[in-house]
């Protein structure tokens, strides 16, 4: 993982796919911290990579702490802000998450173990307030594990109910009745609010400059979650919308070129023999 310790330096978050227009325009390299940093009086050309401040604007990191259940409405499917914002400052979001968490699970304080196909992952805490308003409250760093307890709507249809379940006891140090008892009023709670449309309020992000695009009316998401539902009768078991066929690498991971591993590290010059 990056261990970025000179305050000195400004550091960037750049996309690997943006490499070359960071580079381009003066950013430069440190292979000790594995980060590209601006050089002194650059800054101006390089802001849109600039860091992300560790505390959003209006963001409570208390709030939503813990592991448990978070199904997303129906209703409010494909409004997730990964949807909403660039991929450039979805990366910012992400590696601004995972440095702040000091690269650990903030449910069960794991780190990534890519032998056994733990990665960490960004993760949304909104909060439902009266008037149908979704407002995002927080940004979690929670690891594989923890994240499919989090859509154990998702673990279900994969397969994966028992293990989530077995994640979600070890976790909170509950038995089985409680788990259970946790996860079926999840479900009544997803119930209530998908019987609702829900205006999605992002101040947070929009409030440091991140642009969101427009996301789906409710009708919309809702006609298209119909035709999910009613193509997979699966689906009204998971509560959940599909798996988003996109995945991901960790921060500062990228797909591996050579096919032969999911991830493999770019050192800024060079792909590394470090493979996850």
């Amino acid at each position: 993982m990056p261990a970025v310790s000179d305050s000195s330096r400004l550091w960037l978050d750049v996309p690997f796919a943006e490499k070359d227009d960071a580079k381009r325009l003066g950013a430069r390299w440190d292979q000790k911290a594995r980060s590209w940093y601006a050089p002194t009086g650059s800054d101006k050309d390089l802001a849109r990579w600039m860091p992300l401040p560790e505390l959003l604007p209006g963001e409570d990191r208390e709030f939503g702490s813990g592991l448990f259940v978070d199904l997303v409405p129906s209703s409010c499917w494909f409004t997730n802000v990964r949807s909403c914002v660039s991929p450039r400052d979805w990366e910012r979001l992400r590696f601004m998450i995972y440095r702040r968490a000091g690269y650990r699970c903030e449910a069960c304080g794991g780190e990534r173990d890519s032998a056994a196909g733990v990665y960490l992952e960004a993760h949304e805490r909104w909060i439902f307030l009266a008037g149908n308003v979704q407002v995002l409250k927080r940004l979690i760093c929670l690891c594989t594990l923890c994240h499919e307890v989090t859509h154990f709507g998702l673990a279900r249809l994969r397969g994966r109910g028992a293990e989530a379940l077995e994640h979600l006891v070890a976790v909170n140090d509950w038995n089985s009745h409680t788990a259970r008892g946790h996860i079926d009023d999840a479900f009544q709670l997803w119930q209530t609010r998908s019987a609702s449309d829900w205006t999605l309020d992002i101040t947070m992000l929009t409030a440091v400059g991140i642009s969101a695009a427009k996301p789906p009316t409710a009708e919309e998401r809702r006609h298209a979650a119909a035709e999910i539902l009613s193509s997979n009768d699966d689906l009204h078991l998971a509560a959940e919308p599909p798996p988003d066929p996109q995945v991901l690498p960790p921060a500062a991971w990228y797909e591996d070129p050579t096919g032969e591993h999911r991830w493999r590290w770019w050192d800024g010059n060079t792909w590394t023999t470090h493979v996850g």
